[in-house]
């Protein structure tokens, strides 16, 4: 009978091992497609989609590329969407924000660093990890981070762009290492479907957290070349007005096609998903009272 069991072990674990592999391809489809949907036109199109192509860009974004294997054991997906999307980006020598660029990017690290985790109710943000730390004030004016941007490829949305141009986006005078946390609203405790963007920013505050500077978004999309497709990190900011007088905060997205920065409506009211994810820094009274504990621990040993 044991011999029996071990020789079957195998064919299980082989039978699972495949349908898990189909099941987490199938989530990811179904991420890209909710996050898709959740744009407004005036976004997707910065993107490169209408939304009469959603459902077939999120069911169809996967391409076999031969000779690479995923860690399922089957062929490993190439992210891919519209050649006229690509078009947009630079050239292929220069570039490192198509979807070809971030796939080479992934498989030279071993794997895409994410900021997507499992949901986990925050009661301080002194108990939250840092997810990624980033360098600002490497650039004397925003002309000059449009350029890099440009240089090597990333998207810049028609909102986006609009806002690094205003005189309202500042850069940091020196150069400094930013922490940068994530977290969702139903992370910071929210249970409806949605959240208003004052009550999330609220609630991170109260939790310890802190809004990021403006300068973090196009500078987080110049060092996180290995996004993984249908990511968007929306970065807790003072949102700044556009010509109009329309307030708008600026996300981080890989929607498929390759590395973008987009704005998004920043006015109060805007709601959300509570299962988007937001980006924000500590406050430094947190900051500062986790030095403190740190030192005292140091002390106490």
């Amino acid at each position: 009978m044991n011999t029996s069991h071990g020789a079957t072990t195998p064919h299980v674990s082989s039978f699972f091992k495949k349908y898990w592999c189909a099941f987490q391809e199938w989530r990811k489809r179904r991420r890209l497609q909710t996050e898709l949907c959740r744009l407004t036109d005036s976004e997707l199109m910065d993107i490169g989609i209408t939304r009469s192509e959603v459902d077939h860009v999120a069911l169809n974004r996967f391409i076999d590329s031969p000779g690479i294997r995923s860690t399922c054991g089957g062929t490993f997906f190439i992210a891919t969407l519209y050649t006229a999307c690509v078009l947009l980006f630079a050239s292929e020598a220069r570039a490192q924000c198509t979807a070809r660029d971030v796939l080479q990017n992934q498989l030279r690290l071993k794997k895409a660093p994410s900021a997507s985790m499992p949901q986990i109710l925050v009661r301080s943000a002194v108990d939250v990890p840092v997810w990624k730390t980033i360098t600002v004030g490497m650039f004397a004016d925003s002309f000059a981070l449009s350029n890099a941007l440009g240089a090597v490829g990333c998207g810049i949305g028609n909102l986006a762009g609009e806002i690094l141009a205003r005189p309202a986006f500042t850069l940091s005078a020196t150069k400094t290492n930013v922490e940068l946390f994530v977290v969702s609203a139903a992370e910071l405790g929210f249970e409806t479907d949605t959240a208003s963007q004052a009550d999330i920013y609220a609630r991170a505050q109260q939790l310890g957290f802190g809004l990021a500077a403006a300068e973090v978004a196009p500078q987080l999309r110049l060092q996180y070349f290995d996004q993984p497709a249908g990511e968007f990190l929306i970065v807790g900011m003072e949102p700044i007005k556009t010509w109009n007088g329309e307030p708008i905060i600026l996300t981080v997205a890989n929607g498929g096609a390759g590395l973008i920065l987009i704005g998004q409506d920043g006015s109060t009211d805007a709601q959300r998903s509570v299962v988007s994810r937001f980006l924000f820094v500590r406050s430094n009274e947190t900051a500062l009272a986790e030095v403190i504990e740190q030192t005292a621990a140091l002390v106490h040993h």
